[in-house]
């Protein structure tokens, strides 16, 4: 095994942020052949200043308890186009029924300290704990009063049962985390999500790496390259309104050729 690892390449030396320090090209990320594929570097700061300037370069934090913060931009890069959201069988019946049942409803940034928090007691899959620790949690949440980063929120009988946190930039849409207290709830607010996108032509939505669940959902891999190209183009769009209407469910249940913004 100690002969093994010695004939593995040497990973290049990892960049150091001090606050401030503007991020290493996302072409000088680790390759496939290094121990953590897609990290760009460590250190800095998780203020609202260093997370926008962060995600409008397609970079994000994602780091354990006891690490440094890490950033990351992996290639290929996990993206949801908004047009080939793929709704099951089964989930479409569970859509309609909730979409037609008094009491159920759709909110939009009513609770995202609530979300976050629900979101941060979910382990990501082959990791032991959460990876939104409490510094994640306040640094979002201050991303959300800044108006970069936003809540969908599933609701049922006054109830919140599900849901999801993102960032926004423009019209750059970048997924985070969800959580589910019932069946499909969290399914029914990234239905929503992907309402209110084709309602405000927003195309795409960042899914940062691929899960069998989200290919299940229709998100592909692309270059980084690819990504960053309609990323970028997206930021200059205006930012839309974060409110869902309820009309907005025509986009999946009764696709209409409505004009969109």
């Amino acid at each position: 095994m100690d002969y093994i690892r010695c004939m593995l390449p040497a990973p290049p030396p990892l960049a150091w942020l001090n606050p401030g320090q503007d991020f290493p090209p996302v072409n000088q990320t680790w390759g496939a052949d290094s121990p953590a594929p897609g990290l760009l570097a460590a250190g800095g700061v998780l203020d609202v200043e260093t997370l926008c300037r962060a995600y409008s370069q397609g970079v994000f934090p994602w780091f354990s308890k006891g690490q440094p913060v890490l950033w990351w931009s992996p290639d290929p890069r996990m993206v949801l186009q908004v047009e080939a959201f793929h709704v099951h069988r089964s989930f479409k019946k569970s859509l309609r029924k909730f979409v037609s049942t008094d009491g159920c409803e759709i909110r939009m940034d009513s609770a995202f300290d609530q979300v976050i928090r629900a979101c941060a007691t979910r382990a990501r899959a082959g990791q032991n704990g959460t990876w939104i620790l409490p510094d994640m949690v306040a640094a979002y949440g201050a991303l959300h009063r800044a108006g970069y980063a936003h809540s969908v929120e599933t609701w049922i009988h006054g109830q919140l049962v599900g849901g999801l946190y993102c960032v926004a930039l423009g019209k750059a849409v970048f997924g985070e985390s969800m959580f589910s207290c019932a069946n499909d709830t969290s399914k029914i607010a990234l239905a929503a999500l992907i309402c209110f996108c084709r309602r405000h032509s927003i195309q795409q939505i960042d899914c940062q790496q691929k899960t069998s669940h989200l290919a299940s959902t229709g998100a592909r891999e692309v270059s980084c390259a690819a990504f960053i190209e309609q990323m970028t183009s997206a930021q200059a769009g205006c930012p839309p309104d974060w409110k869902f209407e309820t009309l907005y469910w025509h986009e999946l249940i009764h696709p209409t050729h409505q004009q969109r913004d």
